[in-house]
């Protein structure tokens, strides 16, 4: 095994997930520490010319897979593919996003490496050679430190935890070894739903609970297209009909850890909160000043949210010019 960090790369309709870079920068550091370098694998179809991209974050050497088997994300062919570039690049890190199709690709590749495996960190280190993960734990009520043995370890990271720092990498782009063998599942289908941002990337969140008492979030969308934002809901308003699933916040939704999360109308379950636990700011706006979310709160506004977020909302335009 080398002292390399090996990060896989992660695509969105032809695009490089923010993670990604996130990854890359994280990379850096840990292999700075290690003694090794970063590099990069990238898988998909037609996506040699997007790879030289990962230069501008570190890569010094980028592996692509290019086959037309990878254009969309299936378990059984990405792991069958990265298993064999690890195997290829021998490295001693390798990391991945947290997203939906990163969790599930590191938990595939944990099994078939049989090799330790941390998931959802928020922050990366190493002490005496080893790689320390911390990670939440307990819906978000302790943050532990992990330590991997063996090699490869994989570890997953948490979306907007790790700040993002470009930096000039030699950006060697090889073809990847990659296997895919014989995949029994395909793509049937694929839903995108436009000009809508991911709320597991977004740095500015505005929530609306059962305190929104229906399905118009009109005061929410305002405040968080003045603010550009995404637009949360939490698992009652999901529960009720109001949002889609793909806006919910919580255990049972997305892990979200913007800059900024405003929950307008949420009362704070556990589940919830488990979800947005690590937003850098929080700011709660609810009538009732007993709420569980008002006590995790950087800042908790007791008031009507239909009072509160349309004077909210036109203040912010003012100070926006």
């Amino acid at each position: 095994m080398t002292q390399n960090v090996l990060v896989i790369a992660e695509l969105a309709q032809g695009a490089f997930r923010k993670v990604t870079f996130e990854a890359l920068s994280a990379g850096q550091k840990l292999a700075a520490a290690l003694g090794g370098d970063v590099w990069a694998a990238v898988l998909g179809s037609g996506v040699e010319g997007a790879a030289a991209q990962l230069a501008q974050y570190g890569a010094a050497k980028i592996l692509v897979a290019d086959d037309a088997a990878l254009t969309d994300f299936v378990t059984e062919a990405y792991t069958n593919a990265v298993a064999g570039i690890i195997d290829q690049a021998k490295p001693a890190v390798v990391l991945l996003g947290a997203t939906t199709q990163g969790k599930d690709l590191a938990a595939r590749l944990s099994a078939r490496l049989n090799t330790a495996l941390a998931t959802d960190c928020v922050a990366l280190k190493v002490e005496g050679g080893q790689v320390t993960a911390t990670r939440p734990m307990y819906g978000g009520k302790i943050l532990a430190d992990v330590t991997l043995t063996g090699a490869p370890v994989i570890v997953s990271i948490r979306p907007n935890t790790q700040p993002v720092t470009p930096a000039a990498g030699a950006g060697t782009v090889e073809k990847a070894a990659a296997a895919i063998g014989q995949v029994a599942t395909k793509v049937v289908a694929k839903n995108f739903e436009s000009g809508k941002k991911d709320l597991t990337e977004a740095d500015i969140i505005v929530t609306g609970g059962r305190g929104m008492g229906g399905a118009d979030f009109c005061t929410v969308e305002n405040l968080a297209q003045t603010l550009g934002g995404a637009v949360g809901a939490s698992r009652s308003a999901v529960d009720e009909g109001w949002r889609p699933a793909s806006d919910q916040v919580g255990q049972t939704g997305k892990t979200v850890s913007p800059n900024l999360y405003i929950a307008c109308g949420v009362s704070g379950a556990i589940q919830h909160l488990a979800g947005m636990s690590s937003s850098k700011v929080i700011v709660a706006i609810n009538k009732d000043p007993e709420a569980p979310i008002m006590t995790k709160a950087d800042y908790a506004i007791v008031g009507d949210l239909f009072e509160v977020l349309p004077v909210l909302n036109e203040e912010i335009k003012k100070i926006k010019g």
